[in-house]
């Protein structure tokens, strides 16, 4: 098993709080932070000396806090990217993360916030195209709802990684609503 796996984080009430990497949950499992809720197969994390199994979602055994941290939380350029599917908002394109900046839909210079629901993933060409106006006035209307834009970006990265963990799903309330969501 890769030690760049990722396990699924519950709060001790069940709710999702995000993911940490194997090497992060083996380490709170040994200081009892946290107790495994599913296994992740047979796979196990191998040491020179020993042999660890690998959990796929653990649950800490204290509640925490942390509704306030996330929504402050960095790395929103990667989940907006991935809550817009590494698309351009405006004239669809799929391009890598480096052909890809981030667009204010009401621009900053007119008072626009940085928050997500104001913020798309948009390519190069089309950004400069837009520049400072708003996507009426460029004539480029928006490919992603107001719906999609304002789904938390922890529960579109959540919900990113289910797609390939079927076991997490059951975890992950209204998973199939997100999922829908992603496609709109």
């Amino acid at each position: 098993m890769s030690i760049n796996g990722r396990v699924l984080l519950l709060n001790q009430t069940y709710e999702p709080l995000g993911t940490v990497g194997v090497a992060r949950a083996i380490v709170m499992l040994f200081k009892n932070t946290v107790s495994v809720e599913e296994w992740d197969g047979d796979r196990v994390l191998r040491t020179p000396r020993e042999e660890y199994p690998v959990p796929s979602v653990v649950r800490r055994r204290t509640y925490v806090n942390v509704r306030r941290r996330r929504e402050s939380a960095g790395k929103n350029r990667v989940r907006i990217y991935i809550r817009d599917q590494f698309r351009c908002q405006y004239c669809g394109e799929r391009k890598n993360p480096v052909e890809l900046t981030l667009d204010h839909i009401l621009p900053r210079s007119r008072g626009g916030t940085g928050s997500p629901v104001n913020v798309v993933t948009a390519c190069i060409a089309c950004n400069q195209r837009k520049g400072s106006r708003t996507p009426e006035e460029a004539r480029m209307p928006l490919l992603t709802t107001q719906t999609a834009l304002r789904t938390k970006l922890e529960r579109v990265v959540l919900c990113h990684y289910a797609e390939a963990r079927p076991e997490w799903k059951k975890y992950l309330f209204g998973y199939e609503d997100t999922a829908t969501l992603k496609r709109a």
